[in-house]
């Protein structure tokens, strides 16, 4: 027992190691919190361009959900990070992390609220045109918040599982939570700053997870 308490609870190593443990962490919420603003905004966007109903332009859509939807997001992040600057465009490795975590989230998301929209009964439509309103404001005004009840659930769901992806940018030499929690881990020879981590990581996604679960209990009375 003295022996895991020394090796993974060691008070005096997660001392030392909080001060960067925590700056990695706040790496980490940064980058989470990009990813769910620019991967829902882009998916939602999405979404709504597929009603526009535009065959060159649905085709495009489905073309690149369906390839983020498949390629493991590590292959993504490596891709953008290593890949990109023989195309001439360089990203740091926040910013890489971001934009390939951005991208899957986006990709997912847009199909979830598509899949929302098409759910909305067709009588709801009917009754916009009925009352003079046009597509457009019929779509906003009526089914958007109809779709948006019911994809908040399961994009909820996915966003919490891609966001945890940030762990990822340790390939790319980021500097989030593990990464700060690895390096020190190194320096000491010893994995008490990996339990520091775990709690950091506790702590940002725990709550995320119980919004998760109140979404829903809540949408489906």
């Amino acid at each position: 027992m003295h022996q895991i308490i020394e090796n993974y609870f060691n008070a005096q190593i997660i001392r030392e190691a909080f001060p960067d443990v925590l700056q990695g962490f706040w790496v980490t919420v940064r980058a989470a919190l990009s990813i769910i603003i620019l991967g829902l905004g882009f998916g939602l966007g999405f979404a709504l361009l597929r009603c526009i109903n535009n065959r060159i332009l649905n085709a495009l859509i489905r073309f690149y959900i369906e390839i983020f939807r498949t390629m493991p997001q590590l292959v993504v992040l490596i891709f953008i990070y290593f890949g990109l600057p023989y195309a001439g465009i360089r990203l740091s490795a926040f910013f890489s992390t971001v934009v390939a975590l951005s991208a899957v989230l986006a990709a997912f998301s847009a199909e979830i609220f598509w899949t929302a929209i098409v759910a909305v009964p067709r009588g709801q439509w009917e009754a916009a045109f009925a009352l003079g309103f046009r597509r457009s404001q019929s779509l906003f005004f009526f089914i958007l918040p109809q779709a948006l009840r019911l994809a908040l659930p399961l994009v909820t769901n996915r966003m919490i599982a891609i966001t945890k992806g940030t762990a990822f940018g340790v390939a790319v030499s980021l500097q989030e939570t593990l990464g700060s929690a690895q390096s020190v881990m190194a320096i000491k020879a010893n994995p008490s700053p990996l339990i520091l981590a775990t709690f950091f990581y506790l702590l940002f996604f725990f709550p995320l997870v119980m919004f998760s679960r109140y979404t829903e209990r809540h949408f489906s009375r």
